[in-house]
């Protein structure tokens, strides 16, 4: 039955509800559009924060996937089966984990707003490096990839929106 009352025969004539997945901010900053991203490696479907905190937190209910060797980014996996990639700055994989405190470790489960890695923002700064953290995801599983920008973001507001296929 539907909300009408009327019979619905094996679901057939049911529109499909599609779902959305909010992906909360990871860090403290300014949400930007991904193609303010200097780098061309992160093109796709995306937002970025340019940060004022380094305390890095899950956007989501998942598991770590990868964390790099030199801690300045991580992979992971949402309980929806979104894979997003979070990585602390431009090029810092040239610091070799200086600068970075990881709490978290390959194969951790997470919840939405667990802290996930620490960055000294000054000293990565100092060092010559852009802290613009990109957040890319996968879009194979959904219809759309929504990011909201233009505003100062604490962890957990509203980044991204995938809505389900």
């Amino acid at each position: 039955m539907n909300e009408k009352g009327e019979r619905l025969m094996f679901g057939l004539f049911h529109k499909k509800e599609q779902k959305a997945l909010e992906l909360g901010a990871p860090v403290s900053g300014q949400a930007v559009p991904l193609q303010e991203v200097s780098d061309p490696t992160f093109g796709g479907e995306g937002v970025a924060v340019r940060p004022t905190d380094g305390r890095i937190y899950a956007p989501a209910d998942g598991e770590i996937t990868l964390l790099f060797d030199t801690l300045h980014a991580l992979s992971m996996t949402t309980d929806t089966g979104a894979e997003l990639l979070l990585h602390i700055g431009l090029d810092t994989v040239a610091l070799k984990g200086a600068h970075f405190k990881a709490h978290v470790k390959t194969g951790d489960k997470v919840r939405k707003g667990d802290l996930l890695l620490e960055a000294d923002l000054k000293a990565i700064r100092e060092a010559g490096y852009d802290v613009i953290t990109p957040i890319v995801c996968n879009t194979d599983h959904f219809a759309e990839v929504k990011a909201v920008t233009g505003a100062d973001v604490t962890p957990q507001d509203t980044v991204l929106i995938l809505t389900s296929k």
